[in-house]
Formats: C-alpha cells, structure tokens, sequence
C-alpha cells in the first residue's frame, strides 16, 4: 500500500470524490434563514439542488465548496464532516500513547523522497552509499534488486544495516549513519505542512506520551521552533526511559530505531537491544504503557512487522484481543482495508480510517486531536460532599447568618441585665 496518492483535480482538498454529494435540503432551508433574500427559485421539484459551474472554475462539474453559495459554504465541512469513534475521542490526552511512522513525515516534508516510506527511505540511502563510496558497486546494484522485488523491506534495511557496519557485532561506527546524514540534511528547510506537528504538540502540552519509529527528528525541530523543551530520548538510556515512561519528561521523543543524528544509535534489529529487552525493570515498565495506555499509530503502515516493536509490545504482552488500541489507515483499497481491520481485532487495535486520499491525513489529524483535546478533565467533573453540596450548605448557612443579621438590626435591642439595673 503506497503511503502517497495523488487526489484527482476538482475536488475539495481532503476528500474523495466519491464523499461529495449535494448539501442536504435542511441546510440549504438553513441558508435561507441567513439569507431571506434567497428564494425557493432553480430547486427541481425532485427535491435535488441545482449547481451551475461558476465563473472562472472550468470543468468543475461537482458540487464541492467552489461551486457553493458562500453562506452555503459556511455549511459544507458540517454536510461533509467525518465521524470518530466515541471510544477514541473520549480518551484523556494523558490516557494515550502516540506512535509515529513514516506517514507523518511524508506529510510534513513531502519535499524528501527518503521520509515518503520505507521504500524510498532505502532506495536514498543506497543512492548516498553510491555517491559517498561506501558499499561495493555489486552490492548498490544487489540492493536496489532487492528493494524492487522484496515484499519484506524491513529485512532489506537490515542486511543494509549490517552491510555498512563492522562485521565484528559491534553497531559502531557505521557507514548507515553516514547516509542517513546525508539524506536528512537541513531538515528543518523542508517542514512545509506542520498541522500534522501541531497537533501532535497540542497532545504532548496535554501529557500525551510520543514514541517513533522514524529515524527523523521533524517533531524535536518544529516543537523548538515553538518554544517547547523538546528532548529526543534512545531506547539505550534507561534512567531518561524510565523518566519518559512515567510521564515525568513532558516532551520526550522516544526513538526506538535511534536517530541518525546519533552516530552510535542506529538499531533495527532486538539484538542491538539486549540490555533494554533483558532488563525487568525496563521492560516492565514499557509492557504497562501497552497495557494501561491506549496507543494510537500515526502513519504506521509497517510499525507492527517492526523487530524491535514487536519485541517491546506486541510479543511480549499477553491478552492482546482485552487491550484497545487504535491505528489510522489509508482506505485506497477496500478488501485489503477491511481484511486488514479485522486481523488487527486479534491484537486489540482498531483500525480506522482518515480517508481514501493521502491528502486526508494532516485533517484529520487535526480533527481528531481538536476532539481529544476538547476532552474535561475528570478532576473537574468530580463532585463529593466537600466541592459541590459542601459549598451548598455553606452558601445557604452565610445567606442565613445575613439574613438573621438584617433580622437582628431591624428588631429593638433587649436591655440586659446591667441595663435594667441602670447606673
């Protein structure tokens, strides 16, 4: 399934055109209740809506928001609006656990074809290799065969890996990083659509939990730029692991693969890992977030066939199907989409889908986490005899002691015994 696809000319930015369909008659009444000019003129009597092409829009044939009425538009994302599971947008930001894929990379600097998808992300690194000189011309050629014909590219990455590192075990130095510096460089030029970040960042701000399985640090960058304290953490540094796992460092990155910034981080395969995944602590620590937190993927098309994931969650949880986890998804095929949907049931994630249309993403993100985030805290909504009935009664007993204090100031003093005695 490619992570990009190109949305045909003419529609609303977003969507399919197959979601389009005419505005319903009750907001087309709606808008005549703003406008009492507008009159009943040019409805066919079979209740349809007339939608002459409108100047200057040639070939626009199809009723999105170009060809509305402006009071008509105002309506249209209300007509077209998509719905989330209550189950979702009813989480606690702090009840959840981001993942992010290549998916939100792609939709963030689609100006670099390495960050488009696993695919592109080798065919780049290659392609570095072969300029800097780092790997035998048999191998470049031996490569690219592979990723055209491999179904399993993340086996590729990893015989590229350990085909550009010391044939001792020893992860350090390697060429890898070399290519992934060369491939990612000047990162921070090539942000173009950062609504996917943002609305990340709105999450974190809130105690949302963010892990990634991208070698990028997009998320670090555009966080700094807006002032957070971001922080990229390594799997291999357990204090700042376990710190990060119980909330206590707000704007963590937990980098599972490493990051290419870091010359000695990179680790695809568990067994670079073996300290983190022998260790109880550790482990222990990280199996509960998969057990407590709801962990939503983010462009995450191969995160669950992902070694070092599976060694950390999938694998070594038991009971997966009582867990509720979710996924967004690409719907550009139906039958793979559902089968898909159904065999992630088993490993308690419910995968939904954002929309036929790579174009989709960034909005529906955005959506989403605006709904999440609209969320109460349920501290103020905890009600008990000392916050709301205790203010009560208290409220009622200051109205009753002024009341009698009125009382008292209107009625005529009682002389006491000294005054009745006189002087």
């Amino acid at each position: 399934m490619h992570l990009l696809n190109a949305c045909s000319p003419g529609r609303a930015p977003g969507m399919s055109e197959a979601r389009l369909s005419p505005a319903p008659l009750w907001a087309e009444d709606r808008a005549r209740e703003m406008d009492p000019q507008r009159s009943r003129a040019g409805r066919p009597p079979s209740g349809g809506r007339v939608c002459p092409e409108p100047a200057g829009v040639p070939g626009c044939h199809s009723p999105s928001a170009a060809v509305l009425p402006a009071d008509f538009r105002s309506l249209l994302p209300l007509c077209l609006s998509r719905k989330f599971l209550k189950s979702l947008i009813r989480k606690q930001p702090q009840e959840l656990l981001l993942v992010i894929g290549t998916g939100v990379s792609a939709a963030v600097a689609p100006g670099i074809r390495a960050l488009c998808s696993w695919r592109s992300c080798i065919e780049a690194v290659i392609e570095a290799a072969e300029q800097l000189e780092v790997l035998h011309p048999g191998d470049v050629a031996e490569f690219r065969r592979k990723v055209v014909k491999d179904r399993d590219l993340l086996v590729v990455a990893h015989d590229l890996i350990r085909k550009m590192s010391p044939r001792t075990g020893d992860t350090k130095p390697s060429f890898f990083q070399d290519c992934l510096m060369e491939v990612f460089d000047s990162l921070e030029q090539h942000i173009q659509n950062p609504l996917v970040l943002q609305s990340i960042l709105s999450l974190m701000d809130r105690g949302t939990l963010v892990l990634t399985t991208n070698y990028d640090n997009l998320l670090e960058i555009f966080g700094q730029q807006q002032g957070k304290p971001m922080e990229s953490l390594d799997l291999k540094d357990k204090t700042k692991v376990l710190q990060w796992a119980r909330g206590h460092i707000k704007y963590g990155v937990l980098h599972i693969h490493g990051l290419y910034t870091d010359p000695c981080g990179m680790v695809l395969d568990p067994s670079g890992y073996k300290d983190v995944t022998q260790d109880p602590e550790v482990m222990g620590v990280l199996q509960d977030l998969y057990r407590t937190k709801s962990f939503l993927f983010l462009g995450c098309g191969e995160t669950l066939r992902d070694q070092i994931f599976q060694a950390l969650f999938l694998y070594s949880v038991p009971n997966k199907g009582e867990l509720e986890h979710y996924m967004l998804a690409l719907k550009d095929d139906e039958e793979h989409f559902f089968k898909h949907q159904a065999d992630m049931l088993l490993h308690g994630i419910k995968v939904v889908s954002y929309g036929d249309c790579f174009d989709s993403f960034p909005g529906y993100v955005q959506d989403l986490a605006s709904q999440i985030c609209r969320q109460r805290s349920p501290d103020a909504d905890r009600v008990d005899s000392t916050t709301l009935l205790g203010n009560a009664c208290q409220d009622c007993a200051k109205r009753k002691l002024e009341e009698n204090g009125t009382d008292d100031a209107k009625r005529p003093r009682r002389p006491d015994a000294d005054d009745a005695g006189g002087s």
